[in-house]
Order: structure tokens, then C-alpha cells, then sequence
């Protein structure tokens, strides 16, 4: 059991060495094939313009695009080149608004797609939109690496945030070669329901779930002590040592997410370790 087709989407190389590097440490882990997508944004809104504008400013949107679109794809050949696994990389132009529909085509045929961390100092308004469209479109697991992270082709301690949704549950199965092949997975329970199957047990049934497939496994119960549950994730993890969090993606809206903040935007904010997401 293993991953066989990485993908990243680039589309600043200023932002993008921590998922490059992930993304070859994988590919020589699980003697996988590395595919890089480069892709020059142009973040115009034509429908927007105001009534003067010409097809001179459209031009030199899109010039501007491709050169980016290009530069991306020489610091892809660059990286993938000189790291000894099978690779490819092409490049492309696509307008902000229509961004997801390539990345969703590429993601929906890899079994994991390596990005950069989405928010940040540097990192442009696309990085959002291309996790949501290779989660939602893509029907992808992402690996969302952070800056600075230092690459592991297996992590050793895995995180699992378990809290009985369907979103929690789809990233588990997803992230089985990753569970299977760790020294320790823990099995996150923060404030577990009084009333319900697990009350007794918070945990129990993933937990034997897991050990069939070989994994071995603890149970961290956890009070929510403070506000966030992105917060205690991330304490947890550092207080453990762990490599990577596996968690469900979304589990409210993105809309609210976007507006009101949740789980997977907090943590998209704040991990320092990669986050393994599925929905």
C-alpha cells in the first residue's frame, strides 16, 4: 500500500521549496512518480474592467502570466532533476477565477497532492483556492507542507484528530499507507461527547479499525482548554514530537470557514508540521 502519483501545483517558487522538497522525500519513499504543475496566474478579472480599458492591458496580463508560468516550470526541472525520482512537470496560464478547474483535473488523478502552506507572508490569494479545488473538486487528500519545513519521506508519529465525522473518517482511509508504515500513531479525542456510541470508548472502534491494518495506536483524550481546537492540535503535536497531522477538511462550510474561521483554516494557519486532509 503506497502512493504512486504525486502532484504539486506551483505558482510562486519564492513559496514553494518546503512541498517541493516533501513532495521528492515521498516520491523516493514510496517510489512514487513526482508530477509538478506550473502554472502562471493571471489575476485579472476581465469582466470587472472598467469601460476604457484596451486589449493592451489584457496582453500584457497574460505576458506577464506566461513568463511566470515559465520561470515556475525551470525551478520545477530544477528541483525534480537533480533528485533521482521519475518525474514530469508542464506548465500553463489560467485565470484566477478559473484556477480550480485545472488544478481539480490533475488532482482527481493522484493519489496525493504535496502544496504549500496557504496562508503566510509571501503567498499569493491562489494558494486558497487551489487546496479547496483539489479537497472538493479534485476528491483528492492534500498534503499541506508549512515553510521551513525540514522533509520526511515517512513520518514517524502521526497525529489523527478524531471527532466521529465523516470528514475525520474519509482522511484516516486515506492516510492508511502513511498510519500503516509509522512507528506511533495517536489517536486525538478532544472533549468527547457524553451522550452517544463512544461515550464509554472515545476512540475504541478506530482504534481497533487501525490495528487490523497493523498500526499501533494510543488514544489521547484531551480537554478543550483552550478556544480553538486548532490550537490544542497543535500543542498536542509539538508536545509529542509529532511528523504530521491527519485530519478532516471542512466539516462547516467553506463560506462560514472563510468568514467566521474553523478547524481547517486555523490549522492551515498555524501548523508547523504538514497536515494531511481529506473531505
Amino acid at each position: 500500500m503506497a502512493y504512486k502519483s504525486l502532484l504539486t501545483v506551483l505558482t510562486d517558487p519564492k513559496v514553494s521549496d518546503s512541498a517541493m522538497a516533501q513532495l521528492v522525500a515521498l516520491a523516493a519513499a514510496q517510489d512514487a512518480h513526482a508530477e509538478a504543475l506550473c502554472l502562471g496566474v493571471d489575476r485579472t478579472q476581465t469582466g470587472y474592467y472598467y469601460a476604457g480599458a484596451n486589449a493592451m492591458i489584457l496582453q500584457e496580463t497574460l505576458e506577464r502570466a506566461t513568463a511566470e508560468a515559465e520561470a515556475t516550470l525551470a525551478y520545477a526541472k530544477e528541483k525534480l532533476g537533480n533528485s533521482g525520482v521519475r518525474w514530469s512537470a508542464e506548465d500553463g496560464v489560467a485565470q484566477i477565477a478559473d484556477l480550480g478547474r485545472h488544478v481539480a483535473y490533475r488532482a482527481r488523478f493522484s493519489d496525493l497532492v504535496v502544496l504549500p502552506l496557504p496562508y503566510g507572508e509571501g503567498h499569493g490569494a491562489e494558494a486558497e483556492p487551489i487546496v479547496e479545488a483539489a479537497l472538493f473538486d479534485g476528491h483528492a487528500p492534500v498534503l499541506v507542507v508549512p515553510d521551513g519545513y525540514e522533509p520526511k519521506g515517512q513520518p514517524k508519529t502521526v497525529l489523527v484528530g478524531w471527532n466521529e465525522s465523516v470528514e475525520a473518517m474519509t482522511a484516516i482511509r486515506k492516510a492508511l499507507p502513511f498510519l500503516v508504515a509509522a512507528e506511533q500513531v495517536r489517536i486525538v479525542v478532544i472533549d468527547p461527547p457524553q451522550h452517544g456510541p463512544e461515550r464509554s470508548d472515545p476512540g475504541g472502534l478506530l482504534s481497533q479499525l487501525l490495528a487490523r491494518h497493523g498500526v499501533a495506536c494510543e488514544i489521547d483524550v484531551l480537554s478543550k482548554t483552550m478556544t480553538r481546537v486548532s490550537d490544542i492540535l497543535n500543542r498536542h503535536a509539538e508536545d509529542t514530537g509529532a511528523d504530521m497531522i491527519v485530519m478532516g477538511a471542512y466539516g462547516h462550510s467553506r463560506f462560514r470557514e472563510a468568514i467566521l474561521g474553523g478547524a481547517t483554516r486555523n490549522m492551515l494557519e498555524k501548523s508547523r508540521i504538514p497536515v494531511f486532509m481529506a473531505h
